[in-house]
């Protein structure tokens, strides 16, 4: 099978990789408009158990990743110059350059030599594959080319963010919510190396437009937010890297395959960075992308098997990604509340997570949260 795969993120690296390595013989494609060692952003966050779902299949790729990250079992929350502690919640980080880095090895490992700084620019170039994989991002080119026939969904979450990274070191997973004169901004950090983290700037539409960020330059904007958060970074720098304010796209797509075009990763569907899966998105989708196409001996029964068992599992963590950004939408009605309510009301807001479950996943924290109750620290 001849297959082209658009884009040279961690989804088309993975299916390459996956494909090759299981079909030497196969002729694999791999299409990046960047260089090699470009990436845009900073780290990328995995839950605990993020890469577990990858060691029955491949041990060689979660022992080369798992050195290489950093990881912690905490998530902190700063309001108001208080901090509380959620305790049970692990996750894990790395560099999206240093992980690129590992999936091109292992795609280099399988036989697979990617065209860095090759862009499509249209799908008629494609003519000589049988399969062609979209894993090329928000802006996909082939789901844009036949949205229609996709069944493309396509909005925007009206908060503003942008993406630095610091070389302030934080010990956990952790969220600053800042009021000022002139509004209310939320800030995602996390470290991802021993000396460097993400720091994800986010505000409301009102704030946004308060501050001008409409009218500034990226290094105005950078300068603004650090005064803003000039208490948690002590004194250390943000990095920009195409730092620019964006509204957060949400994207579906009814039908994942047209044609012998099929999408994976983000330009398949979105999920919000509040819950940090789009990487582990990606990756998954290109697993169930192989397992269907190998079970299947016709690529159009693949390409439907490949829909009708990974959309449902897609569609619920989705779901939960919208209703966590529901809650950052107004993310300033919810800093009124106590330091302790407003820590519950954060763990609890994408609707997975209920009382009992949070008194086995976070002892502490909800021992803390329920005296908190009893002794009326619940009001504002």
């Amino acid at each position: 099978m001849r297959i082209a795969v658009i884009g040279g993120g961690p989804g088309g690296l993975y299916f390459s990789y996956l494909w090759k390595k299981r079909h030497p013989d196969a002729l694999i494609d791999l299409f990046e408009q960047n260089p090699a060692g470009a990436t845009w952003g900073f780290g990328v966050v995995f839950s605990e158990q993020a890469l577990e779902f990858l060691r029955a299949d491949d041990p060689d790729t979660v022992d080369a990743i798992t050195p290489r990250v950093e990881s912690w079992k905490n998530i902190t929350l700063n309001l108001r110059g208080e901090s509380a502690e959620i305790d049970g919640v692990g996750f894990s980080s790395i560099g999206r350059l240093e992980l690129l880095g590992i999936l091109q090895a292992r795609a280099s490992s399988a036989g697979v030599a990617p065209r860095y700084d090759t862009q499509v620019t249209s799908v008629d170039q494609l003519t000589n594959y049988d399969l062609i994989v979209a894993a090329d991002g928000l802006n996909s080119l082939v789901r844009r080319s036949f949205e229609g026939d996709f069944g493309t969904s396509l909005s925007y979450s009206a908060n503003k963010f942008a993406w630095y990274g610091t070389t302030k070191r934080f010990e956990t997973l952790s969220q600053t919510f800042v009021k000022t004169d002139l509004g209310n901004f939320n800030a995602h950090h996390y470290r991802y190396s021993p000396d460097m983290s993400t720091f994800l700037v986010e505000c409301d539409l009102p704030t946004w437009q308060a501050y001008g960020f409409a009218d500034k330059t990226v290094e105005e904007s950078k300068a603004i937010c650090e005064r803003v958060f000039a208490a948690t970074l002590e004194g250390h720098p943000l990095i920009s890297n195409k730092s620019v304010w964006r509204n957060f796209p949400w994207i579906w797509n009814e039908r994942w395959s047209f044609k012998n075009m099929v999408l994976i990763g983000d330009a398949l569907h979105s999920a919000h960075f509040s819950i940090g899966s789009g990487t582990r998105l990606a990756i998954e989708d290109a697993i169930a992308l192989t397992k269907a196409l190998e079970t299947e001996r016709e690529l159009a029964a693949g390409l439907a098997r490949y829909q009708g068992e990974r959309q449902p599992i897609v569609k619920k963590l989705v779901t939960a990604a919208r209703t966590s950004a529901d809650w950052y939408a107004t993310f300033p009605e919810h800093m009124k509340l106590s330091l302790m309510d407003f820590a519950y009301s954060y763990i609890t807001r994408s609707g997975r997570i209920d009382d009992a479950r949070l008194r086995a996943m976070s002892p502490a924290f909800m021992a803390s949260y329920e005296a908190s109750r009893l002794h009326g620290g619940g009001k504002t």
